[in-house]
């Protein structure tokens, strides 16, 4: 069964910094396409990025040239660095392999 767990979640100031890790169980990793979603209160959940498994990346405008998504194989993980957090990155950060999703870290950008 795959299971995935994030971390690394909090709280942060505008202009701060966070990295998000999530640890893949169950099947094997390198082969999957890992992506990073969120969801604020009361708004959809949304992609965020993604890492393929030959480690091509993609990323949602509103967090290119800030956010940069990696992976590492023999780890089982897939990590977000997140780089001049804004209030409005609040939210719920969820990690996803396939139609599996982990349970969420909350990320909050406050003052």
């Amino acid at each position: 069964q795959v299971q995935l767990v994030e971390s690394g979640g909090g709280l942060v100031q505008p202009g701060g910094s966070l990295r998000l890790s999530c640890v893949a169980s169950g099947r094997i990793f390198s082969i999957y396409r890992m992506g990073w979603y969120r969801q604020a209160p009361g708004k959809q959940r949304e992609l965020v990025a993604y890492i393929t498994s030959s480690g091509s990346t993609n990323y949602a405008d509103y967090v290119k040239g800030r956010f940069n998504i990696s992976r590492d194989n023999a780890k089982s993980t897939v990590y977000l660095q997140m780089n001049s957090l804004k209030p409005e990155d609040t939210a719920v950060y969820y990690c996803k392999q396939s139609e599996y999703w982990g349970q969420g870290t909350q990320v909050t950008v406050s003052s």
